[in-house]
């Protein structure tokens, strides 16, 4: 090529042309590696992805290692593998100086690092660039970010940065394929599917979200949940509108006819739910004539009542917040109170700190620790009455100390609620009992200051429990520890002479929802299942004309059905109750027992993966809604719920 003439590269913007001279001959551009002197086309309308294909495959560049790509403007450097530093110095320069690093070859074999080895699939890591930023909230515009550019380039110098048109259109197409491998999730499922609705409120203006999640027990007889929707919807919505979205939202993902049960917050209009289930009643998709469909938040009723309970002491916990600030206002005042402490005896090691009002279980923790210094405060009270004036009176203290019980409760319930291992309808019955049976006690309490707080409370409990009553109760008796002598035992407690009839109530709608599910199940010729089994393991036996029984089995099966033969349901509450344990899992024992009870199996799937409680662990003490992060809440809505749902079902996938 001795006519060849090369080209200035520094127009040349591309990181290949780093290793490589572009030549003229003629009217023809050729490119020419710097280490194996390989001729490629050069030319403007070749581009340079093939190029950098063969910059991965070059073995005397991977040889001698892999140069650090940055710019055009950078300068290159002869090195082994680069690392890249920025010499503050040569800021206004733009300059990007190389630190050399060698990595021995065998190494690099060894660890499988080194991008001259290794090809690199620059779709993939799109997608798992996307796939990084939905997991962990990160703003889309991250890639963008100069510091983001500079770490990419320094990792991986062939790959190609994207903009945030780009990693937004590439979340989407995630969410597409996510989306339809939980529809075809859906279309194999065994049982029901319940429904939860949640509102979410944005931190920059008043836009306001409603999220749907699916709860359901798979084949494999596991508890999982599936974020159907996150959608805007406008505080101008009528009760109808809000209506009509759940409904559009249930049958873009055709699971209306899978329903079993919806759950809601406490202040959820009465009205949404009835159109809801009016809607669902008239295609007969519900079971019970959907006496199970309304199920409210056992979480968000705490949450309530204890709400009313930190209201009553609102004064009484100003005062307590005053006096920890004094005691805490110097080291004087701090060593005064710890001498009066030793003085007076005090043993516990709580310390006194001020509340998070924003999660009121710390307000309980604050209240619950002043109750132990309570002595201490009233000696400080004789020692400094100018500025212990704030300190409560003996009636305060009294008071304090019975609401705060009312807070323990409620704390410890929420606390197994969320806490579960095995957090099925199941585990609510008996805490939510015992809840009744205390506010009925408080209710007697001779201080109409705590009476008329009870009765407050009570009155929420009471709707609470007339909506939710009979699916607890349903959900107990499929809980082989416990069976009908739950409600055997806490009734009578609860309801007096009335506890028979109400009991029998439950029964009834027990034996309805069995006769239902008996119906659809594919499992009901149970009989028929279990002698085929039966034949099945005997060597040489099968369905064919050779067998000279199956005349026999079929007698047997008539003659049984013809004297009467028990039911599931009657078999399983015959049956001696399972010993209690504190690692029990009933989805385990159904799973087992399955084949057993074909069609009360069934109807246990689905009672037991009714959500009756839809709050988070992380937001179960929190005293407002929850909140979309800041960093997608100015993105369109479609691309919100893409974000959202996708960012569900891949930690589903990872946790699994």
């Amino acid at each position: 090529m001795s006519d060849a003439v090369i080209v200035n590269s520094s127009r040349l913007k591309s990181i290949v042309w780093n290793d490589f001279d572009r030549v003229k001959k003629g009217d023809t551009f050729v490119a020419i590696c710097r280490h194996c002197k390989k001729k490629l086309s050069g030319s403007s309308t070749s581009g340079t992805s093939h190029l950098r294909n063969h910059l991965i495959r070059c073995q005397r560049r991977s040889n001698h290692g892999v140069a650090q790509y940055f710019s055009a403007k950078d300068k290159k450097k002869e090195s082994s593998l680069a690392l890249v530093t920025i010499d503050q110095e040569q800021k206004n320069d733009e300059v990007l100086s190389i630190v050399n690093l060698r990595y021995e070859q065998e190494q690099i074999k060894s660890e499988h690092v080194g991008i001259g080895s290794n090809s690199l699939d620059q779709r993939r890591s799109q997608f798992d660039l996307a796939r990084m930023i939905i997991l962990h909230n990160y703003p889309l515009a991250m890639v963008e970010h100069v510091g983001f550019k500079i770490f990419v380039r320094n990792l991986q110098p062939l790959f190609e940065l994207v903009t945030r048109n780009k990693v937004e259109a590439d979340c989407m197409e995630i969410y597409a394929k996510e989306k339809q491998k939980v529809y075809e999730i859906f279309d194999k499922l065994p049982g029901k599917i319940s429904v939860s609705a949640d509102v979410w409120t944005a931190s920059e203006d008043d836009a306001a979200y409603l999220s749907l999640a699916a709860h359901y027990i798979d084949e494999n007889w596991q508890l999982k949940k599936k974020n159907l929707n996150f959608v805007t919807i406008d505080p101008s919505y009528t009760e109808d509108m809000h209506s009509e979205v759940i409904m559009n939202c249930l049958m873009d993902w055709d699971i209306d006819r899978k329903l079993f049960s919806m759950i809601f917050d406490s202040f959820t209009s009465d009205n949404i739910v009835e159109r809801i289930r009016d809607r669902l009643s008239q295609n007969r998709f519900l079971h019970c004539n959907g006496q199970l469909f309304d199920v409210r938040c056992a979480v968000d009723l705490l949450n309530r009542m204890a709400h009313d309970a930190l209201e009553a002491l609102c004064e009484i916990t100003q005062k307590i917040r005053e006096s920890i600030r004094y005691v805490k206002s110097s080291e004087a005042t701090q060593a005064t109170f710890n001498e009066v402490a030793d003085e007076v005896q005090v043993e516990t090691k709580k310390c006194l700190c001020i509340d998070n009002p924003l999660k009121w279980n710390s307000t309980y923790f604050m209240l619950e620790a002043a109750l132990e210094y309570r002595k201490v405060f009233s000696c400080l009270r004789d020692r400094d009455p100018v500025n212990m004036k704030f300190l409560l009176s003996d009636p305060e203290w009294d008071r304090l100390v019975t609401v705060t019980s009312f807070l323990k409760l409620f704390v410890e319930v929420t606390n197994v609620f969320t806490r579960s291992k095995y957090p099925t309808a199941n585990i609510f019955f008996p805490e939510i009992c015992d809840i009744h049976l205390q506010l009925i006690d408080w209710c007697k309490n001779p201080d109409e200051y705590i009476s008329s707080l009870a009765l407050k409370m009570r009155k929420k409990f009471e709707e609470y429990w007339y909506k939710c009553s009979s699916g607890l109760a349903v959900a107990a008796m499929l809980d082989p520890r416990f069976k009908m002598k739950l409600l055997e035992y806490y009734y009578p407690q609860l309801y007096g002479d009335s506890a028979t009839e109400l009991i029998d109530d439950v029964f009834e709608c027990i034996k309805s929802l069995y006769n239902e599910h008996s119906i659809v199940s594919p499992l009901a010729s149970s009989i028929d299942q279990g002698l085929d089994w039966q034949a099945s393991g005997i060597p040489g036996s099968g369905k064919d004309s050779r067998d000279r029984l199956m005349g026999f089995d079929k007698f047997l099966h008539e003659t049984s059905q013809a004297e009467g033969s028990s039911s599931d349901l009657d078999k399983y509450l015959e049956e001696p109750l399972f010993p209690r344990n504190v690692d029990f899992n009933v989805l385990n024992w159904w799973k087992v027992h399955t084949p057993r009870y074909p069609i009360l199996s069934m109807m246990a799937r689905n009672i037991l993966g009714i959500p009756i409680s839809k709050v988070a662990a992380e937001s179960r003490f929190d005293t407002g809604g929850r909140m979309l992060n800041h960093n997608w809440s100015s993105l369109p809505p479609t691309t919100i719920q893409a974000l959202m749902c996708s960012q569900d079902w891949i930690r589903s996938e990872l946790e699994s």
